[in-house]
């Protein structure tokens, strides 16, 4: 029996663009081939990008993947690529006119087997469906002599399956493709899952992933294979596309060696999450036709940390911060919003709010909250004029913790695009900060952030001598209680039995349970956390509940 020379696709795709993934995995296909593959395996729906969302219920464009997927067939054979066989995630439709997550497995220019799954993870729009192409609920396929099963992302997840039916029927290889995105702590447990199914099915199992990033989601890639003892032989690298070509021993034959160096592209946290971070950013500029951005630098660490995160996703030459000191704007802010700029080289402009603000209160004479408030929407006004005479797309710097509590100003300093530290809380904030700019001294480079940005007391500075700890509890406390209320979905009484104080509950939970609406209305970010809000928590706006 001949050697089975495999190769896994982690490609970034783009919803929609089917003309640019088809291009993608043509290109990839023949790079494949030339590197003598007998098998390439791409990604969960890598024709038309993911997650498709609604999309999947639309008739035209259900109808125009399937026209993609069959052009497809006929080009690589047309490219000279007939005698490789290629596997390609692809939006399906059933007879009955559903959509499915759908695998097709492709040679000699035409579609020789499809398999299709009931629902997507977002589970927003596919029905509980199963369609197989054959077989008794699972697929299986001949490359070179060997048997290959062919599952998808959530197959792995389950107990039985197509899994256990493959197992039955005997395979020398399960290949399972996905579109699992990226979050803190993740890749463990794709590892421990993949090696419990090669367990299953006795035979290496070959997992693949998508990369990139779409809306608020980010695929780390990460793709790899794992043998039957759960050793992992090769990996790819976490956070950029990639080619991993793997021969595949006969059965019965001596074992694949382990590349002792798996999985070594894999970054430690949080090195991870920034890059996801980053690549959350960039994906988002470039996939929706921005070339720059814009964020307002008040010389703080939030702002401070988003502008770093800026310039290694689109470059220091695209981005423009703009300090908007007001009356209550300290010189140590402007100074430490100035030195950012000096190290990063980015556009930094000042516009001084005051004058705008004077005029604001020569008619309405606001007070307390409301003047506060009036600042930041000022400070937001001037962001999107920016925005719409100059084409930036515009950031929002605030943090998990702060969406949280509702610590921001609705149509303020909540305004912007995309807010790429939504999902990170200020705790993990500080921690990024202060290894971003390890990073570049290890690299023989200036750091980005002052570490003043990061040493001193965070302030809004809307109030004379304001803190932010006049309002909210030590931000070590405040995100723990937020982690186990929202994170964790503990309720009052466990926290308190498990020792935080009952005031300080109280306090956090009655300002998360109050800034849902804000919540709401708040920019995407990129998902970094096993629960995001906007993606993974939604409660009622209107709703009477509250913990007692």
């Amino acid at each position: 029996m001949a050697t089975l020379r495999l190769a896994l696709a982690q490609v970034n795709t783009c919803v929609g663009d089917l003309h640019g993934n088809t291009e993608l995995v043509r290109e990839t296909s023949r790079r494949a081939a030339e590197a003598g593959a007998h098998l390439v395996v791409f990604p969960e729906m890598a024709l038309t990008g993911y997650p498709i969302e609604d999309l999947a219920l639309r008739g035209s464009f259900q109808r125009a993947v399937a026209i993609r997927l069959t052009e497809l067939a006929k080009t690589l054979a047309a490219d000279g690529l007939a005698h490789l066989t290629a596997v390609v995630g692809y939006l399906g439709t059933a007879a009955s006119g559903r959509p499915t997550n759908a695998a097709a497995v492709i040679r000699g220019g035409r579609v020789v087997a499809r398999y299709a799954k009931h629902h997507l993870p977002n589970y927003g729009v596919f029905d509980e469906y199963r369609h197989f192409a054959r077989g008794a609920g699972s697929l299986a396929i001949e490359v070179a002599g060997h048997r290959v099963g062919i599952v998808i992302c959530e197959d792995i997840w389950q107990e039985g399956g197509p899994v256990k039916a493959l197992a039955e029927t005997g395979i020398d290889l399960l290949v399972v493709i996905n579109g699992s995105p990226y979050e803190r702590g993740k890749t463990p447990l794709r590892i421990q899952l993949a090696t419990k199914q090669a367990a299953t099915v006795r035979a290496p199992v070959a997992y693949v992933n998508l990369v990139g990033a779409q809306d608020d989601l980010v695929f780390d890639g990460a793709s790899f294979v794992v043998d039957v003892e759960g050793s992992i032989l090769a990996s790819s690298p976490a956070f950029s596309e990639d080619l991993l070509v793997l021969d595949l021993a006969d059965p019965g034959g001596p074992p694949l060696p382990v590349d002792p160096g798996a999985l070594s592209g894999l970054p430690p946290d949080p090195e991870q999450m920034y890059t996801a971070l980053v690549t959350g950013l960039r994906d988002y500029v470039r996939k929706n036709g921005f070339r720059s951005v814009a964020l307002g630098l008040s010389g703080g660490i939030d702002s401070a940390l988003v502008a770093a995160i800026a310039v290694d996703a689109v470059g220091a030459e695209n981005v423009v911060a703009v300090a908007m000191p007001s009356v209550y704007s300290s010189q140590h802010s402007l100074d430490d919003a100035q030195d950012l700029a000096t190290r990063t080289g980015i556009d930094f402009r000042r516009q001084p709010i005051s004058p705008m603000v004077d005029a604001f209160q020569g008619e309405m004479a606001l007070e307390g909250v409301a003047a506060e408030n009036l600042q930041a929407r000022v400070r937001g006004v001037i962001l999107m004029a920016l925005s719409n005479s100059e084409g930036h797309l515009v950031l929002a710097t605030g943090n998990k913790s702060e969406l949280a509590t509702g610590y921001s100003t609705i149509y303020g300093d909540a305004v912007g695009g995309y807010a790429p530290i939504k999902d990170v809380s200020k705790s993990r904030v500080w921690e990024l900060s202060r290894w971003r700019n390890q990073a570049a001294l290890d690299a023989g480079e200036i750091p980005p952030i002052p570490d003043s940005s990061i040493e001193k007391a965070p302030s809004a500075e809307l109030r004379p001598d304001q803190k932010d700890q006049d309002s909210l509890p030590d931000y070590a406390l405040l995100d723990a209680v937020i982690d186990a209320y929202v994170e964790q979905a503990r309720g009052r009484e466990e926290m308190i039995a498990d020792g935080f104080d009952p005031a300080t509950v109280e306090l956090v939970l009655k300002l998360v349970d109050r800034a849902e609406w804000k919540r709401r209305q708040y920019p995407l970010g990129p998902k970094v956390t096993t629960l995001a809000f906007g993606r993974d928590r939604r409660l009622p706006v209107t709703t009477r509940w509250r913990e007692e």
